[in-house]
């Protein structure tokens, strides 16, 4: 008899943004560590899927493009007009093109989408079974303070759930073996539709466990993180903006917590129209560039995001996905959304419905300058926010749960699942809804 062990089925990991990138990227280095060596290819279908290269062994297919919105058409009809301006149309074609090539190349393959409807359409698509993360929705944004946003959140009341009708029938396709969401609020709202849906944890959170120690130079700053965005040239207006409605007689530290994307020359530009002068950055912080205005200092960090984190004690964000990161360590917010395409007040809004309050945001600089104080002048109130947001993003070690269950229900023959694995995450405590 020939006990060899059966090869994993080729897995191909439709990514849906730069958030969704930093998931599928814990995701699948958590499968890695856990001992699975078989073929990992993976699209971008927004943006170029720079968070993904960190895999081991990942291989990148398919056509990228950096689109005008980034990746944000579907939050103004400006943006979508640019979008399909910029090609939109023709690179969701050549996408699906590529999908059904990898479908003929590995028949036996399997297909992880993480994001919302697009890729979950596309693996649906593959004719392959697939598995789903649904990284961007939580019910906790129409649920929280219910009545902001009266239309959407009677829509969304009456359906019982974020996630629409058609993302149910998608969901809950024979074909479909594993379905993902942030929450168990979430997850308890799907089931109630019938799909088996599940909440292990949030990757978000999984960062590394290493604390880098501030340096003695900063320890008896006050320290603000500010996380402008990714996305140019937003990232540079929303910077502008938020530099603006500092107040003059500040003095605190700002961490300007950048990814590799901005070229020097541009910010300084930007930083020096606010009245700051360039200065040396001081020792062991890892800056690259410093700036000084009257009593505020301004260090900018490229890459430093993760390092800076556990020195902040505030953000200031126009940020997606590094917000929630910096509230899931506890550390509370202000917004000052601006004209985006990501960034909106509508975008705000949501994301400080979802985070608890965590995030507070401005929708004027005197209403920014009041918040600043108040938290500043109360760290209490402070911290109170920055648990309530961290409940909300929940507890550390989603990647590797998430893994094992698609090793499990995916890439295992005839997707085997272990029901042990299963019972052991409980249904959310009322600690846990709050």
């Amino acid at each position: 008899m020939n006990f060899s062990k059966s090869p994993a089925p080729p897995l191909l990991v439709l990514s849906n943004g730069h958030g969704e990138d930093l998931i599928a990227a814990r995701v699948l280095t958590s499968l890695r560590q856990q001992g699975h060596d078989g073929l990992v290819e993976g699209m971008a279908l927004v943006g170029l899927g720079d968070g993904l290269a960190s895999v081991p062994g990942f291989r990148p297919i398919g056509p990228r493009q950096q689109l005008p919105s980034g990746g944000f058409g579907n939050q103004s009809f400006t943006g979508l007009l640019q979008d399909l301006q910029a090609g939109l149309g023709g690179l969701a074609m050549a996408q699906w093109r590529c999908i059904r090539r990898w479908r003929g190349a590995y028949p036996q393959g399997v297909v992880l989408a993480v994001g919302d409807l697009f890729p979950l359409a596309l693996a649906w698509g593959s004719g392959r079974p697939y598995g789903f993360i649904g990284a961007p929705k939580s019910d906790w944004t129409w649920l929280t303070n219910w009545g902001t946003t009266p239309v959407a959140d009677v829509y969304h009341r009456c359906k019982g759930s974020e996630w629409d009708p058609w993302e149910w029938g998608l969901m809950g396709h024979r074909r479909c073996r594993l379905v993902v969401v942030r929450d168990g609020l979430t997850a308890r709202g799907l089931r109630r539709h019938g799909i088996d849906a599940l909440a292990p944890g949030n990757p978000m959170v999984d960062g590394p466990v290493t604390e880098t120690p501030l340096p003695a130079c900063l320890r008896q700053q006050r320290r603000l993180l500010v996380l402008p965005g990714s996305r140019l040239p937003e990232c540079l207006i929303n910077l502008k903006r938020l530099l603006a409605a500092l107040p003059r007689q500040l003095a605190v530290v700002l961490l300007l917590a950048t990814g590799h994307q901005l070229d020097p020359q541009d910010l300084t530009t930007v930083v020096t129209d606010q009245g700051f002068s360039l200065r040396q950055p001081p020792p062991d912080t890892g800056s690259r560039l410093a700036w000084q205005r009257d009593h505020l200092l301004l260090l900018w960090g490229p890459g430093c995001f993760e390092a800076w984190l556990s020195w902040a004690e505030l953000g200031l964000a126009t940020a997606g996905t590094a917000t929630e990161q910096l509230v899931g360590h506890g550390v509370p917010a202000l917004s000052l959304p601006g004209p985006g395409p990501q960034f909106t007040p509508a975008f705000a809004r949501r994301q400080s419905r979802l985070l608890g309050g965590a995030v507070i945001p401005c929708l004027s600089p005197q209403q920014f300058q009041q918040e600043l104080a108040q938290l500043l002048g109360n760290p209490h109130h402070g911290r109170v926010l920055g648990h309530r947001g961290q409940r909300r993003m929940g507890l550390r070690g989603g990647s590797g749960s998430i893994a094992r269950l698609v090793r499990q229900r995916l890439l295992q023959p005839h997707g085997t699942i272990n029901p042990t694995a299963l019972s052991s995450w409980p249904s959310p405590s009322k600690e846990h809804m709050r």
